[in-house]
């Protein structure tokens, strides 16, 4: 029984990464891409070149 849900599993794991990497658009089944889909969203941005990466301070003791 063990034995048949793992392979359950893995089978459905194995699915879903070859969903996600496009692997099943020859069955018509293709995850949406949002850079693709939306470019509407990059207009969107509002100054983003104003976006600044930082790292947080050393905790102090």
């Amino acid at each position: 029984m063990l034995r048949l849900l793992v392979a359950a599993l893995l089978i459905a794991n194995l699915g879903y990464f070859a969903w996600t990497r496009g692997a099943l658009a020859l069955f018509g089944a293709e995850p949406a891409r949002f850079s693709e889909t939306e470019p509407q969203r990059l207009q969107q941005q509002v100054r983003p070149e104003m976006l600044q990466i930082r790292r947080n301070p050393p905790a102090k003791p």
